[in-house]
């Protein structure tokens, strides 16, 4: 075959996980740093594109998400080839290990906070340095986007950005995934591609590129608050990426093909 069994891509996500706990700290911190910098050059690259398509949005909304949609996925398939530590994708990989109780909870626990800050400093070294900074923000239509797309993100109740949380990572741990069921660069980055699409057209909340996108409206001049940013965003989109990317993905596949029969695996 010139594809791995999902079970396989299970294995190979749950030795990642082990491996990537074995890295020496200053290690990890570049590629956490590093993975939330190309997460936000995809988001980077979405406002420079579909943010500058104001025409669209009103005769053809459909076409606008889409194109956002198409061009996102590009910060997870470079993540994925250079192989940058991203938070959300851990949530799944780190499962594996901890239901095959190889990984205790605790040690989990810390790899998982330490993504999520460092790839916090990547994503703003893009939103602010190279992107509010330089003035990519700076003018129309971008900055109405941005700044409208931002503040809708922020205008939403709790459960409502918790739920979309779920959703995003789910897409986002199964194109992680499936892209461990590639052989080839360009097979793995359209398994990639697909789930990811799919979350960004339908507007789900991926705490990650949100660390992108909000605070660069804020850099640029939005009217949001940090604190605004935090509570009524980032807080609960991170609490839903955890269930969707720890329950949906690895929990599920860890119970269908680590503790089912081997005789199921090939199913």
């Amino acid at each position: 075959m010139n594809y791995y069994t999902p079970a396989e891509a299970a294995e190979a996500f749950r030795i990642t996980a082990i491996n990537k706990s074995k890295l020496p700290f200053l290690h990890f911190v570049i590629a956490a740093i590093l993975g939330g910098a190309f997460i936000a050059l995809g988001g980077l690259l979405t406002v420079m594109v579909a943010g500058g398509m104001p025409e669209s949005s009103g005769a053809n909304p459909g076409i606008m998400k889409f194109v956002a949609g198409a061009l996102f996925p590009v910060g997870l398939i470079m993540v994925a080839l250079t192989s940058a530590d991203l938070f959300t994708s851990d949530c799944a990989g780190m499962a594996f290990p901890l239901l095959n109780r190889e990984l205790s909870a605790a040690r989990v626990a810390k790899i998982l906070l330490l993504s999520y800050l460092f790839n916090f400093v990547g994503a703003q070294f893009i939103a602010f340095v190279l992107s509010a900074n330089v003035g990519l923000f700076d003018k129309e239509p971008w900055q109405s986007y941005l700044h409208h797309y931002s503040e809708a993100k922020v205008n939403q109740d709790f459960m409502r950005v918790f739920v979309k949380g779920i959703g995003a990572n789910w897409l986002v741990c199964l194109g992680m995934f499936m892209g461990y069921t590639a052989k080839d660069i360009i097979g793995k980055s359209v398994a990639i591609w697909i789930p990811i699409m799919i979350f960004v057209v339908l507007g789900y909340e991926h705490s990650i590129a949100n660390m992108f996108f909000i605070p660069a409206a804020i850099y640029s001049g939005a009217d949001i608050t940090w604190t605004d940013f935090l509570s009524k965003n980032l807080f609960p989109a991170t609490l839903g990426n955890i269930v969707g990317g720890m329950l949906l993905v690895g929990t599920v596949y860890w119970y269908l093909f680590f503790r089912q029969p081997k005789m199921n695996n090939h199913n």
